[in-house]
């Protein structure tokens, strides 16, 4: 069974690693905005394991104007539990959050090998790839979120 909920920056840091950035420091994983006023981190957990995780920052995304941006941060799902469900339902989670708090925009850099991803929850490309190092190709994906 999945349960969504919020969770510890610190819970967030294994996947971060093991996923993201397993050829780096596990130290590279920790942000120094993951304290911050306004910062949540969320977590999908199928029978108690966490597969997924994703934080979301206040942040300005440069020239794109918006009342109330947040930036989604340091995604990743455990492979084998990929295609489940766990990652859209992390994002609908943080998305009704953050629209109940008046947020208007959601913005991440993805990696481009997972664009297609993040075009099927709704976001969209903006602007050019460009070098993300030492990860790799990156774009710029946005959400505008309809308060309704």
């Amino acid at each position: 069974m999945l349960e969504v909920k919020e969770v510890k920056a610190e819970e967030t840091y294994p996947l971060r690693h093991s996923i993201l950035r397993p050829h780096q420091r596990f130290e590279d994983c920790i942000y120094n905005t993951d304290q911050d006023e306004g910062v949540f981190h969320v977590g999908a957990f199928y029978d108690g394991k966490l597969v997924t995780v994703a934080s979301f920052y206040p942040e300005e995304l440069p020239d794109v104007t918006a009342a109330l941006p947040y930036r989604l941060r340091a995604m990743a799902t455990v492979p084998e539990y990929r295609k489940l469900g766990a990652g859209r339902a992390v994002v609908t989670y943080a998305e009704n959050k953050l629209k109940d708090q008046g947020v208007d925009l959601l913005w991440c850099k993805g990696r481009t090998s997972v664009e297609e991803y993040y075009v099927r929850l709704g976001f969209h490309a903006h602007g050019d790839v460009f070098d993300y190092p030492p990860i790799g190709p990156h774009i710029v994906m946005v959400k505008k979120l309809e308060h309704g």
